[in-house]
């Protein structure tokens, strides 16, 4: 069966958005609501094992201010948190301060000459995926994209296998059918979960994790791939999906 679609994660696998994007953004809605916190490069390193934003700063306060998830409606006011949040990492994309990694662009349009649909699956909000595609790749970006799986349209946020479930079922696709591309070990077991062949390419957060269980790893998707001497490309996924690689 040939490749049908190519699933790709967001934050840290198209753009690195992690460290100057969501990190600052993060600390500019604290200082708003008036609080001492301060997520350092270190400390938000370690914060990213938690998927999703909202999810985060519970995180944080569950482990490093459990005093405050006792004041009335901790979640309506972790939401507005991370609202402002989005709002100024959204103003950071209209800026231009984020681009995307290597290769994904050449992947991105290969993929549209072969008639391969492209997709999204992804723990950030749709703004913050849409913003970014139309800033990065123009303002038609959107219709580049047949699916966008993004922020609570499912439950459980990675590494369950939930999002990427949610978009097999959106494109009519089995696991068998598609690529997916991550850059962390949540995203890796959450797509491995759903059965889809994964190919990780390491952000500057995730470099010394586990991707024992990924089928093809690369620092970039400019990269040689190993062991075959030859540039990655869009005939790396085919043979990957058909098992020649």
């Amino acid at each position: 069966m040939p490749l049908s679609a190519v699933i790709f994660d967001v934050d840290g696998t198209l753009a690195e958005t992690e460290r100057d994007g969501h990190r600052v953004a993060f600390n500019y809605a604290f200082k708003q609501f008036q609080l001492d916190w301060q997520w350092d490069v270190k400390l938000y390193g370690s914060l990213l094992h938690v998927s999703g934003g909202k999810e985060r700063i519970h995180f944080y306060l569950k482990n490093y201010a459990p005093a405050l998830l006792n004041r009335n409606n901790p979640d309506e006011w972790i939401a507005q948190i991370h609202q402002v949040k989005t709002e100024y990492f959204l103003n950071l994309l209209k800026k231009g301060k984020i681009a995307l990694r290597p290769g994904v662009n050449r992947l991105l349009n290969q993929l549209r000459k072969r008639n391969i649909r492209i997709a999204i699956a992804t723990t950030t909000t749709y703004e913050n995926v849409t913003t970014l595609l139309q800033y990065a790749l123009g303002s038609d970006a959107l219709a580049q994209f047949d699916v966008i799986g993004a922020g609570d349209i499912v439950s459980r946020k990675k590494p369950a296998a939930d999002i990427y479930h949610w978009v097999l079922n959106q494109l009519g696709l089995s696991a068998q059918d598609c690529i997916a591309i991550e850059d962390s070990e949540n995203g890796l077991i959450a797509a491995s979960t759903a059965g889809i062949k994964t190919i990780i390419t390491p952000s500057e957060y995730t470099q010394q994790q586990n991707f024992a269980k990924a089928d093809l790893v690369l620092s970039n998707l400019e990269n040689v791939v190993p062991l075959h001497n030859k540039p990655f490309n869009i005939q790396t996924l085919i043979d990957l999906q058909q098992k020649t690689l």
